[in-house]
């Protein structure tokens, strides 16, 4: 029996230049527009892996959004769920970094329809029904405190219903500004506090343990290129001590040699085993994929959010080793591809893991 999984939160509308322009460059002139949003990708991922998902949203009532609802239906999105309501759609405009030159995202999202939407305008309990699992992250609540206490709303109705909820932490600096003389990180973690007693699995990258829960690994520079991969379990650990209804903690590991040259890996800590799985590995030693050409890194780690849960849900995929590998395959393969979303199937994924990662053309 198929599983179906529930994303919540905003989706944009995405502007970005040809090749690696910048905007100051290419303003005024052409610039493409296409639609993303951290959980909106991780729905259109696992729609493209097999698994039947669900997006809940607000969306304004015009021609823009009905493109951006058109753009998760052709994708196979459940797109019942989405409320078409508000004033516009929030806007985020990327610049492609390249070598020394990180890329940069620069927000429009004010007063968009989500950040003034109640979590009681969303038929949140018709989409629970029959659901397994739902999705949220760390970025809808940054929007606005109206935000933030509908996902928290909505990781406690699922919970009561019964589903299993996993939580990004994605911290946006950028956003977090809704409450008056309150900084960014402590408007998070006081936010966030609220949410994940609610949370079964805890997503998180190697920055945001320590921005939203000030959980910080001693001497780690992870601007310097290089991670401390084995205090990552100890990082788990605390998150766990934190909230301890938290049952597994993944976080990526990106090793930032460049814009375009990144080591990339994660893991997975399992609180009923105790057990910290990396992946990928080599020789049994932790050996994480070099990618060499990024094509495109944002949504990477929603990539990889959305191949975890689909691994976790798949019969042959859950062991956590396993389920581990398959998310790191399927974030690895998303740096390929132009765009917020991995086009990346199931079967694209399984070859990576399985250690064919030579490029070759199919025929």
């Amino acid at each position: 029996m198929s599983k179906k999984i529930l994303t919540f939160g905003e989706i944009m509308g995405r502007f970005q230049p040809e090749g690696f322009q910048r905007l100051r460059q290419s303003l005024p002139g052409p610039i493409h527009l296409t639609f993303g949003g951290a959980e909106a990708n991780v729905a259109a991922s696992l729609s493209i892996q097999g698994r039947d998902a669900a997006f809940i949203t607000a969306i304004p009532e015009n021609e823009i959004g009905d493109a951006c609802v058109g753009f998760l239906k052709n994708l196979g999105v459940d797109t019942s769920g989405i409320l078409r309501a508000g004033p516009r759609l929030g806007l985020y405009f990327v610049e492609a970094g390249a070598n020394q030159r990180p890329s940069k995202v620069v927000y429009d999202r004010a007063g968009s329809s989500v950040s003034l939407t109640s979590f009681e305008a969303y038929n949140f309990q018709a989409q629970l029904d029959g659901a397994d699992w739902l999705h949220i992250t760390g970025i809808t609540p940054a929007l606005s405190e109206i935000a933030a206490v509908a996902v928290q709303k909505a990781a406690q109705a699922a919970k009561k219903a019964g589903l299993t909820v996993s939580c990004d932490l994605n911290f946006r600096k950028k956003l977090w500004k809704w409450k008056p003389g309150v900084e960014a990180k402590a408007l998070a973690k006081e936010t966030m506090s609220g949410i994940l007693p609610f949370v079964d699995v805890v997503i998180a990258n190697e920055e945001d343990a320590s921005d939203v829960l000030d959980i910080q690994i001693e001497d780690q520079d992870i601007h310097s290129g290089s991670l401390q991969v084995d205090k990552y379990p100890e990082v788990a650990k605390r998150i766990v001590e934190e909230f301890p209804n938290v049952r597994q903690v993944a976080i990526t590991l990106r090793e930032s040699l460049s814009a375009s040259h990144n080591n990339w890996g994660a893991m997975l800590w399992d609180v009923e085993t105790q057990t910290a799985h990396f992946a990928p590995m080599e020789d049994e030693t932790y050996q994480p994929y070099e990618i060499k050409n990024i094509v495109d890194r944002v949504g990477g780690g929603d990539s990889f959010g959305a191949g975890l849960i689909y691994a976790l849900t798949d019969s042959e995929l859950s062991e956590p080793s396993k389920a581990i590998s398959y998310a790191v395959s399927a974030s690895c393969l998303a740096h390929s591809t132009l765009g917020d979303v991995n086009f990346s199937t199931r079967d694209d994924i399984l070859t990576l893991m399985n250690g064919n990662a030579s490029g070759r053309v199919q025929r």
